[in-house]
């Protein structure tokens, strides 16, 4: 079989090259770049592992369990961890069936009540109020879980925006970094990261702030797509030709903190702020994203470290906005 590259591998199985890279960052994958080739590339085994790993998350078993079940050979792991996550869907499916049983008797009750106007009291059945007491918030365990068709269903996610907060960024002058090509993230990221490591950025700008977003975006059509970086630098600061100097107009902003590679986030928090009350997408530069942008959060300290140390593990996913008229 002949070696795959990651936009190929992408695409046969449905799967973005962010989670990939992603996967290799945690150590579940691992690829081959050439000399004279600048894509990564994965070969048959690889390729057999990637679909046990799609196989055992459609099984919603979490990464971490992943791991350790791809690292013993023996089946000794994979049954633990199988009886254990049984276990847990058991006791869902048993207070969900519960509830089931407990919504179709509220509903009887309601529909068979000769009251012209109906009063909701759901503390006024004994015997309902005992059996929800055997209930609690922990047996339905809505855990966030990646599947490969739908990284995950928006309405599961609804619990976890709660966090969604209200930001201003402000106005500031940055220098960008541009790749368009494989990895893009990686090439933009590196000449970045040279950049402000060489100018001693961290000492000049403490309150340094690093954005990044798609340019472009990638499609259907294309497998290539491009990526920008922007870190934030002082007005009179110039930058190497390779780099380039822009403002950054800032303004309102809806912010999701996410850990690295859970970008499946990106649709249902987009979808909870086209369905907010208060506020709607105001779109802006970026245009290519409406203005949507991804801050790695605590910059400053990501880059006073070594590059072997250095690791992003958190962002902001920021959607520009303003407030409904």
């Amino acid at each position: 079989m002949e070696l795959q590259t990651i936009s190929q591998v992408s695409k046969r199985f449905n799967i973005s090259t962010r989670t990939l890279r992603y996967y290799e960052q945690i150590g579940l994958l691992s690829s081959n770049i050439k000399e004279d080739y600048a894509y990564r590339t994965y070969d048959e085994i690889t390729l057999r592992r990637l679909q046990q790993i799609i196989v055992l998350r459609k099984l919603r078993i979490p990464l971490k369990q992943i791991s350790d079940i791809l690292i013993n050979e023996d089946a000794v792991m994979a049954l633990e961890v199988f009886r254990n996550n049984l276990s847990e869907i058991e006791h869902e499916i048993s207070a969900l069936s519960t509830i089931r049983s407990i919504l179709s008797t509220l509903i009887k009750q309601i529909n068979n009540s000769t009251t012209a106007q109906i009063k909701l009291n759901l503390l006024g059945d004994e015997v309902i109020l005992k059996i929800i007491d055997t209930l609690s918030v922990t047996k339905i365990n809505f855990r966030e879980e990646k599947s490969m068709e739908d990284l995950n269903h928006a309405d599961e996610m609804l619990s976890k925006l709660k966090n969604v907060r209200i930001v201003y960024l402000p106005p500031a002058t940055v220098a960008a970094s541009h790749y368009i090509g494989s990895e893009p993230e990686n090439h933009a990221g590196a000449a970045l990261d040279k950049f402000i490591r060489e100018n001693e950025l961290t000492q000049k700008k403490p309150d340094l702030r690093v954005y990044g977003f798609n340019n472009p975006n990638p499609s259907n059509t294309k497998a290539e797509y491009g990526y920008e970086f922007w870190v934030t630098i002082p007005e009179d600061m110039e930058v190497p030709p390779h780099l380039e100097k822009k403002h950054f107009g800032g303004g309102l902003y809806a912010a999701h903190c996410i850990k690295m590679g859970d970008f499946h986030e990106w649709m249902p928090f987009y979808d909870w702020v086209k369905s907010s009350p208060e506020y709607e997408i105001d779109a802006r530069e970026p245009l290519g994203m409406e203005g949507c942008i991804e801050e790695h959060i605590n910059a400053y300290s990501y880059y006073r470290k070594s590059k072997e140390d250095a690791k992003f593990v958190q962002l902001d996913l920021l959607i520009p906005i303003k407030v409904k008229e």
